[in-house]
């Protein structure tokens, strides 16, 4: 089974200054090195996002994140995992579970 982690932090904490690159590169290469991660990449910040909206067949079209939330995802990680709770177990050890929050959602 293949689960989405989403990594996701808060706009303005300042624990997200920290730079956790070479530890999640590392958390990265060792589960790939295990066949668990599929792929994964971090995110600009969400004031460079376009969010696109279709209503009554009109594109609309606004700059930054549409959602009004603290809260923005940083960066996705793909695993393929034989159970939620080793999916679980993996975000678990993430680097960035230490400074913001990881969510595990399966995927269709």
């Amino acid at each position: 089974m293949r689960y989405l982690l989403m990594l996701r932090g808060t706009v303005g904490d300042e624990s997200l200054g920290t730079d956790i690159t070479e530890p999640c590169r590392a958390w990265a290469a060792e589960r790939t090195r295990r066949g668990m991660r599929v792929n994964g990449m971090g995110l600009h910040a969400p004031e460079s996002a376009t969010t696109v909206r279709v209503r009554d067949g009109k594109a609309l079209l606004t700059d930054g994140p549409f959602a009004e939330t603290k809260e923005q995802i940083g960066g996705i990680t793909i695993l393929d995992c034989d159970t939620r709770e080793q999916a679980v177990e993996a975000a678990k050890s993430h680097p960035w579970s230490a400074i913001g929050t990881i969510e595990v959602r399966e995927m269709l």
